[in-house]
């Protein structure tokens, strides 16, 4: 067997048969799509409408960072909080759902009611924790470096690296560079490198879609960036931890939109012997709601952190949540959940 073959021979079967005999396809994501989120729905969406030549509609909850939309087919996502009566029919009319790249129906906002009524075929692809809802096929690991590495070895399962086009694999690169802080955590496996020397053999341009990510900022993100790694960073020196905090009024002032502070959780990394950053961020439309982004290094847990103090989860180096309250009061909790671990942080 082919060593980037995920599926059972049971599920290859089921796969195959749900998208032989559907015609109504709805792609959907979690609430705040990210690369990863974003880069499954396109690429499958690619596959689906020029290979399969069945009708594909991508269904998200809401907007997505304004640096992802050089990436080709964004202008056909539907966004659910825009459109929310045109989504509510594709789901009436729809034959087969898949649910990428998260694990609960929680986990998709507003159109949550919308998809737990639909009684019609669904698929899972996802990497995160265990799945929440029933699927005719259900593709899970938590080891694999993306939901965009998944639908990858899905469609070359299933298909053949030789009918996947260069856009699907644009789309799916993006997402498997995104989720791993573009191969710098949860990418040890030898069978991405695999499937990105595939890409490449499709004439993707891995060095323009790393521009179109990362060099697309305006010159208020970059000012947003310099202020709060100079102004707001927190060190423990004596811990190898920190944090810092954006409030609704700061992103007012350098023009916040989304997107801009993406990443920059990881930047405090780049200090010598750091283990974990945490970044909260104020809503900037509801109050007392504070998001959490955790990164960690190395056998420190950020999994376990984002479960205790902040409602979260995700991957062992990568993980996020969300506080109601204050700011004030996110920033005692930060306090104490890195006090909470200051044993296993002043570690080897």
């Amino acid at each position: 067997m082919d060593s980037l073959y995920i599926l059972s021979e049971t599920e290859s079967e089921k796969m195959l048969e749900l998208l032989d005999n559907s015609n109504n396809i709805i792609l959907t994501c979690h609430k705040s799509p990210d690369g990863d989120a974003l880069g499954a729905c396109l690429g499958m969406a690619d596959f689906i409408r020029n290979y399969l030549q069945k009708s594909c509609t991508i269904a998200v909850p809401d907007a997505f960072p304004d640096f992802l939309k050089w990436m080709p087919g964004q202008e056909q996502i539907i966004r659910y909080d825009k459109h929310k009566e045109e989504i509510d029919k594709q789901f009436a009319e729809a034959d087969l759902v898949f649910s990428l790249d998260y694990d609960s129906p929680g986990r998709v906002g507003d159109m949550e009611a919308t998809f737990r009524a639909y009684k019609g075929h669904k698929v899972l692809i996802d990497h995160h924790s265990d799945p929440q809802a029933n699927y005719d096929v259900v593709c899970h690991h938590e080891d694999a470096s993306s939901t965009c590495e998944l639908v990858f070895r899905i469609l070359y399962q299933l298909y053949g690296l030789e009918n996947l086009s260069k856009v699907s694999c644009i789309c799916l690169y993006t997402g498997m560079m995104t989720d791993t802080g573009c191969f710098a955590y949860n990418s040890n496996s030898s069978e991405i490198y695999l499937i990105i020397s595939m890409m490449l053999s499709k004439k993707i341009d891995k060095d323009k879609i790393y521009r179109n990510v990362f060099y697309n900022y305006s010159s208020w993100a970059v000012r947003l960036r310099g202020y709060v790694m100079y102004q707001k960073l927190n060190v423990f020196d004596d811990l190898h931890a920190c944090y810092y905090s954006l409030t609704k009024d700061e992103m007012q002032r350098f023009h916040f939109i989304k997107g801009d502070a993406e990443g920059l959780v990881n930047v405090p990394l780049a200090i010598k012997g750091m283990k974990l950053s945490i970044s909260l961020r104020e809503d900037d439309r509801r109050e007392n709601v504070i998001w959490v982004s955790i990164r960690t290094i190395g056998n420190f847990s950020a999994q376990e952190v984002a479960q205790q103090f902040f409602n979260g989860g995700g991957h062992f180096n990568a993980s996020g949540g969300h506080l109601d309250c204050s700011m004030d009061e996110a920033v005692q909790i930060t306090r104490t959940a890195i006090k909470h671990f200051a044993n296993e942080l002043k570690g080897n």
